[in-house]
């Protein structure tokens, strides 16, 4: 291998994310352990999207990663760091290896077969990340369904964001061949410079089943000890849903599908006070249940 993994970054960091990381909604004790996280991931991410390194050089670079995390050699600092992190935190590296896992998957799975195909792949490359965060607050496992149907939301929209500059860009295609059937799209559509009306159909209805996981995440906040991390999910959870309904009236081919600074504000203000309202009401509930008794 002719670089080493951090000089294969593309740049972007985690302010360039469609959605929080570590925002300063979360606590600062936490912050420096998400962020560590998160750029181990990144750089995984970079290597599987290079455009130049072959196919066996991304899998090469991506066990290199996986050797300084576990303890096998030192030759990746921010794998150094992860591991760190994970000694002082008692954390298993469970949800990084998964992750490395997806990124495999990346280099060498470019279709998806059907909706359940995608959610094993949301099973690697999304779910672990929010289980991560929750892990790192020492929040009870018992969240971890809400966790996954959000993260696995997150993960979908990415994909019907950019399904026209994945498939053109490294001929990767995440949505459904079976869905792209039913409507009678092809994937070819996606190299179009704008959605077709099959393709639009197609796109539309995989929306509405990522409304579907965000209604199954609706509670996630509510149900987290720690406040500030759950005021973050409410407003991650608003920011999904403000996307869904984007997605539903635009054509991801030839329109922005992304909110800019200021809608992000706004709706993350609308998510902080949902949230803070659902808390309420369930903490409320008991003593409305008492009551009526």
């Amino acid at each position: 291998m002719t670089n080493r993994p951090a000089a294969l970054r593309s740049g972007k960091s985690h302010r360039d994310e469609n959605f929080p990381v570590a925002s300063h909604l979360i606590h600062p004790r936490h912050r420096g352990a998400i962020l560590a996280f998160y750029e181990f991931v990144r750089i995984a991410d970079d290597i599987a999207d290079h455009a130049t390194l072959t196919e066996r050089e991304k899998l090469d670079h991506l066990d290199q990663l996986e050797a300084s995390l576990l303890g096998k050699d030192d030759q990746v600092p921010e794998a150094i760091r992860l591991r760190t992190v994970l000694r002082e935190r008692n954390l298993a590296p469970r949800h990084a290896l998964d992750l490395l896992t997806a990124f495999r998957m990346d280099v060498t799975k470019l279709r998806y077969r059907d909706w359940d195909d995608l959610m094993n792949y949301c099973s690697y490359s999304a779910m672990p990340v929010g289980r991560f965060v929750c892990d790192v607050h020492g929040e009870d496992r018992a969240v971890w369904p809400a966790n996954d149907a959000l993260c696995a939301a997150l993960q979908i929209i990415n994909h019907l964001q950019d399904c026209g500059a994945d498939f053109r860009s490294l001929n990767r295609v995440y949505v459904p061949l079976d869905a792209l059937s039913a409507s009678r799209a092809s994937v070819e559509d996606l190299g179009r410079p704008a959605a077709t009306a099959e393709l639009r159909d197609c796109l539309r209805n995989l929306t509405l089943r990522t409304g579907a996981l965000l209604d199954q995440s609706a509670a996630f906040s509510s149900r987290i000890a720690d406040f500030r991390l759950a005021m973050e999910v409410a407003v991650i959870q608003a920011l999904a849903r403000r996307l869904t309904a984007l997605l539903l009236t635009r054509d991801p081919l030839s329109q922005k599908v992304h909110l800019g600074a200021p809608a992000v504000a706004l709706i993350g203000l609308g998510g902080v006070a949902t949230g803070a309202f659902q808390r309420m009401e369930r903490a409320l509930a008991p003593l409305a249940k008492s009551y009526r008794a």
